[in-house]
């Protein structure tokens, strides 16, 4: 078995294990919280839905440990952009994961839970801040993200 994200074909199997670390780009703590069945290929969604269903769906989601990576991440393992450990969009995607770092109040190394995650979100987002904080997402334009950071504050 290859290790994560050794080439640009391999694809991490997420544990169902619910102790299992994930590993999230900083601007996909908001890509999961606004995520809705759509994707780059079948097999990204397939992925992002098996791990979306472990964070919100799950009991005990609250407590997922996620840790913060520069590179990509389980999200990114079956993404037709990935390329090797980056994107073939990586300076867009390094600028979206510097205005979340700072959004979120991340540093890359950190291991939190996907409840602290939400807690970020909730105390540092505001739903009309993801036009600065995501500006450049192709994904903005469809007020996903938005409408789940407004549910998460109401």
């Amino acid at each position: 078995m290859r290790p994560p994200n050794s080439s640009k074909n391999s694809t991490r199997i997420i544990s169902n294990n619910p102790g299992a670390l994930l590993q999230f780009r900083p601007h996909h703590f908001l890509c999961s919280l606004g995520f809705q069945g759509k994707g780059y290929s079948d097999d990204f969604t397939a992925n992002m839905v098996q791990i979306v269903d472990k964070v919100l769906r799950t009991p005990g989601g609250d407590d997922q440990k996620i840790e913060v990576v520069r590179n990509t991440d389980d999200i990114c393992a079956p993404c037709p952009k990935r390329r090797g450990l980056r994107c073939s969009n990586q300076d867009g995607i390094e600028k979206l994961d510097k205005a979340h770092l700072r959004a979120l109040k991340l540093d890359y190394g950190q291991v939190i839970t996907w409840g602290e995650a939400q807690e970020r979100i909730r105390k540092h987002v505001a739903p009309e801040g993801l036009q600065v904080i995501c500006a450049g997402c192709q994904w903005l334009q469809y007020g996903m993200c938005e409408a789940a950071v407004r549910e998460l504050h109401g």
